[in-house]
């Protein structure tokens, strides 16, 4: 399908939302830190009010409960972010996105969107996808029902709040894919899929920005879905190149409700 614009999305979704500074780095889901930054001065200037309702999840027939990626005959592939961490680097990443023109899927931690909630209608402006990360960014598959449920739940609250959707997508914190009771927990807060990843970018080890490069280079292909993460300078630096061969190579860079629809 032909790429789809952000200009009406954009002037829908326009918040006012300034980019916020400060912060300090994420912690990557192949790790055992959950610590959120605390809120910048300028965060609650942010308006909790959603301008217009953002785009709902969506059921695509065919695909699995748990996708791991889109159509092998593609010429898309969808980069995905485990958001959380210094909002700079974030802000970075998406304008380098855009400056391509390509666009992300962001699976935001809801204790990072409580600290920056401007950083929601910054990712839905530039015409990106918005998901859930659960709550805390703790292993989600390891919690009981009670407490897995509320990680998902309080994600998805906040994305109600901010943007009047739960968000497009679910991902579990700290695994590639969901328990099945995690799986269930999704599909009952209103999730029809959980979105897994074919290519992991391990960015998270901070190997330098050209690891990262050959990391995601060797093994992305048509459909794929990659998983890196917002908060490392290494993944902001690795991402120009990792752009420009996806071009050379005549792959596009698209949301992941584009990889699929």
């Amino acid at each position: 399908m032909g790429r789809v614009t952000t200009s009406n999305r954009r002037d829908v979704l326009r918040a006012g939302a300034g980019l916020i500074a400060g912060g300090t780095l994420a912690t990557g889901c192949g790790t055992t830190g959950t610590d959120t930054p605390p809120p910048h001065p300028a965060a609650n200037l942010a308006s909790t009010t959603p301008a217009s309702a953002a785009p709902a999840p969506r059921a695509f027939p065919g695909q699995p409960l748990q996708i791991k990626h889109g159509p092998r005959a593609s010429a898309s592939v969808a980069l995905t972010f485990h958001g959380q961490g210094d909002p700079t680097l974030a802000t970075r990443l998406l304008t380098t996105a855009e400056k391509h023109g390509a666009r992300l899927t962001v699976l935001a931690v809801g204790s990072w969107l409580d600290a920056y909630p401007a950083m929601a209608r910054r990712i839905l402006d530039g015409g990106h996808d918005l998901g859930n990360h659960t709550q805390r960014h703790i292993s989600v598959n390891a919690m009981a029902e009670a407490g897995a449920r509320a990680e998902i739940t309080d994600c998805a609250d906040r994305l109600r709040r901010l943007t009047g959707s739960i968000g497009s997508w679910f991902r579990p914190s700290r695994a590639p894919t969901a328990s099945p009771l995690v799986a269930r927990l999704a599909t009952e807060a209103g999730y029809p899929h959980v979105l897994s990843y074919d290519v992991d970018s391990l960015d998270y080890t901070r190997p330098g920005a050209a690891a990262v490069t050959r990391q995601v280079l060797a093994e992305v292909t048509g459909g794929s879905v990659v998983s890196m993460h917002f908060g490392y300078p290494d993944t902001a630096a690795a991402l120009p190149a990792v752009l420009q061969e996806l071009d050379r190579r005549g792959l596009r860079a698209v949301t992941t409700t584009e990889l699929l629809s």
